[in-house]
């Protein structure tokens, strides 16, 4: 169909020699009967998305790029972005609007900052958005929360953020560092509960210890790269696990999830680390995986537009190459379906149609849209 598809690398470069135009010319593909995967753009090293209340889409990229795209048209810059520690897993992470973005514009985003010598640690800040006819410029930046302490290392940052129940929450990576995830004077490896201001709210389970404890809701946890409440307003956070110790947990308020002291896996170098069944002392996670399927990304469905999905949490997934459905029943939840996706999926985001939008990792991550066979 393509002569010179041949001699190209790049989906997106092939459409563009053959005269076909954008990436969302390409026809999707058909997946386990039951969506079409139909690429749209393509992005360098995408990390994270998040719709505009009219469509458009922003996407940032590892390297520092915000990147405001419109649904089958162009892509255009973000000035104003802060300067970003890129390197190993680091780099510009997270992108979330404030609730109340129609009246104040507020854009929340996570990223590694650089710190003295060769340390560093993610922050989450937040800025004005202001959007115009070349793309679009963030304004009045303001780091609200930064991990506690800054480490060497590139690894483990986490800094997935949400809004929900009228609070922030944030998931922060135990940096590769072991020992932080249960060390109450860090905020490493815990799930993190604050106002939309980044002050502590007066009721987080140890708020009274003060100083970075009390920004702390859960702990023990290892690289969460994954956070959503589902409709009864209960939070569920992946985590990259090590070998053969990925989890779903349900977070519950001021529970110790047990890492690096419990885990269903192992230290990557061959030792052992005790099982969660051996302990009623720590949090076991609702579902784990061995092998594992490098989460990433993730959102609980709540759209019509796949109605017996509705409720559904959906994974990406990194070395496994695909699309995780997870069932819940209540307090419990389950894979329900593997969906293999031949491609490393790093982000999951709900359109505002009820479509389900997937990023690819890599320097040419696709923009995929899923829509129903039928």
């Amino acid at each position: 169909m393509f002569k010179c598809a041949p001699i190209l690398a790049s989906l997106a470069t092939v459409l563009a020699v053959c005269g076909v135009g954008n990436v969302e010319a390409a026809e999707g593909k058909t997946i386990a009967g039951k969506f079409v995967a139909t690429p749209m753009a393509e992005f360098n090293k995408p990390w994270a998305m998040t719709f505009l209340p009219d469509g458009r889409l922003l996407v940032t990229e590892k390297k520092g790029d915000l990147k405001l795209h419109t649904i089958g048209g162009k892509t255009s810059d973000i000035s104003g972005v802060p300067k970003v520690a890129y390197g190993g897993q680091g780099g510009l992470g997270d992108v979330v609007l404030h609730p109340d973005f129609a009246s104040n514009q507020l854009v929340y985003l996570s990223y590694a900052e650089a710190g003295e010598g060769d340390k560093r640690g993610a922050v989450v800040a937040r800025a004005k958005l202001t959007l115009n006819e070349k793309g679009g410029a963030l304004s009045n930046l303001e780091v609200l929360w930064r991990q506690s302490p800054k480490v060497e290392g590139k690894g483990h940052y986490g800094h997935r953020i949400a809004f929900a129940n009228g609070y922030l929450w944030i998931t922060s990576g135990e940096r590769q560092k072991f020992d932080p995830a249960q060390d109450m004077q860090a905020n490493l490896g815990k799930v993190l509960r604050l106002k939309d201001d980044g002050s502590v709210p007066a009721d987080n389970p140890f708020a009274q210890q003060g100083g970075v404890t009390a920004q702390i809701w859960t702990l023990g946890h290892r690289n969460p790269l994954g956070i959503a409440f589902d409709a009864q307003s209960r939070l569920w956070v992946h985590e990259m696990g090590p070998s053969g110790g990925d989890e779903l947990n349900l977070i519950e308020r001021g529970e110790n999830y047990g890492y690096p002291l419990v885990s269903n896996g192992d230290h990557y170098d061959g030792r052992t680390i005790p099982d969660h069944s051996t302990s009623s002392k720590y949090k076991a996670p609702a579902v784990s995986w061995n092998p594992v399927i490098s989460p990433a990304g993730f959102i609980i469905y709540r759209g019509s537009l796949f109605p017996n999905w509705k409720g559904s949490g959906f994974i990406g997934g990194l070395s496994s190459q695909a699309l995780i459905r997870i069932s819940f029943d209540g307090t419990a939840a389950r894979e329900a379906e593997r969906f293999d996706m031949d491609a490393r999926i790093r982000e999951v985001e709900e359109g505002p149609d009820g479509a389900i939008w997937l990023l690819e990792d890599g320097r040419s991550g696709r923009l995929l849209k899923l829509t129903p066979t039928t």
